[in-house]
């Protein structure tokens, strides 16, 4: 029942390693389109993210490390004060190669793991992508907030067909051979006839739980309401 993020990940995905200079950082982001990409050490496993933000903070605090007259605009004056007692902007500041300027540990994820648990990682640490690395964290691809909507975009008939194998015909143990089910742009509508109502119920919320499933309208009748009032 549940999207894998091997699904809808993409497998070519730009990296840098961590001697890559703050020139060439900059240029595999405007050459790919994207706004961070893995640091990557010579096995191809992920030890950091450097993104846009990373790199910025070599414009927002130059006139502090360069002399160069520069003043920061209001907002990169007061992130830098908060962050001052961690020393992230200055460190970055600083920083040369990749290494130096990107942000590590990574937050990535696996190919077996559900989009959904992928959602909640990017809202947690508030980045939008993941790289995705196998158990020996070995870059083996990369997902974008992008990429993780695909799921709300599958096909209606996929979705009435998910539901009807792996919900209807085997995770109810009732007979639900007269209850039918119609999706109209993710929405899906449970109609029929079950014994109790507690196993409606049930099939409705598990319905609800599908990859690309918007909402549930339950219209299944039942024989005995076996829920207590």
């Amino acid at each position: 029942m549940r999207v894998k993020v091997s699904e809808v990940m993409t497998y070519e995905v730009a990296s840098v390693t961590g001697e890559a200079s703050f020139k060439d950082v900059a240029e595999a982001l405007i050459a790919n389109g994207v706004s961070a990409v893995p640091v990557v050490d010579g096995e191809n496993r992920v030890i950091g993210v450097v993104s846009e933000a990373d790199l910025l903070c070599k414009e927002e605090f130059k006139e502090q490390y360069y002399g160069e007259g520069y003043r920061p605009p209001l907002r990169a004056r007061l992130r830098h004060r908060l962050n001052q007692e961690k020393g992230w902007g200055r460190d970055k500041a600083r920083g040369e190669t990749a290494a130096e300027l990107m942000t590590s540990p990574a937050v990535t994820t696996r190919p077996q793991s559900a989009v959904v648990y992928a959602m909640r990682l990017m809202d947690e640490h508030g980045v939008k992508r993941l790289p995705v690395v196998d158990e020996n964290g070995v870059l083996q691809g990369i997902v974008s907030r992008h990429d993780l909507i695909k799921v709300f975009v599958r096909p209606d008939a996929t979705i009435a067909a998910e539901i009807r194998k792996n919900i209807l015909d085997h995770s109810v143990w009732t007979d639900t051979s007269r209850v039918e089910v119609a999706v109209d742009r993710g929405v899906v509508t449970m109609a029929g006839h079950m014994r109790h109502g507690s196993e409606a119920r049930i099939a409705a919320r598990m319905a609800l739980r599908v990859n690309g499933v918007v909402d549930v309208v339950n219209e299944i009748e039942w024989d005995e309401d076996d829920v207590p009032a």
